[in-house]
């Protein structure tokens, strides 16, 4: 009679993280594919918002998140840039704190938090007053993790 025998014991292989993000497949060049596809004028504003951005801020950290929503990021949200048919729309997380001298808020004024711009075709970017309202988000953002306790 033959003995029967036990089947080899499985090791568990040891799960790895997935490749590291390459510079292909990195937010920023993710962004740049979204905006490259719009190919229109979203594209183009979306684009330049972008730009604004990082002159405001050179250390400004660029995601996607809610499903590739373009994020900007430093100490917290900045903003985010999404377009829609008729318009871009930046909104800024912490808008409702935010001085607003040249009144470039004109969406989401209903909220306690959020405040936000919508951009249409052919919209003039008033850069300066936007990147002091970047720059304001910043200060409140790093002014607020510096009140957190650790």
């Amino acid at each position: 009679m033959k003995k029967a025998t036990l089947p080899a014991k499985k090791t568990a292989k040891k799960k790895t993280a997935g490749p590291k993000a390459t510079s292909a497949t990195s937010p920023s060049r993710r962004i740049d594919s979204q905006i490259k596809a719009q190919g229109d004028w979203r594209g183009e504003t979306l684009a330049r918002i972008r730009g604004l951005i990082k002159e405001a801020d050179p250390e400004v950290v660029e995601e996607l998140k809610w499903g590739g929503v373009p994020v900007w990021s430093h100490a917290g949200i900045i903003c985010t840039g999404e377009t829609y048919k008729k318009v871009v729309k930046t909104t800024f997380a912490k808008g409702a704190s935010l001085k607003d001298p040249k009144g470039l808020f004109n969406s989401s004024l209903e909220g306690n938090t959020r405040r936000a711009i919508d951009f249409a075709e052919g919209a003039k970017i008033d850069e300066k007053a936007f990147k002091a309202l970047i720059r304001e988000a910043i200060a409140l953002n790093t002014s607020s993790a510096a009140r957190k306790p650790r």
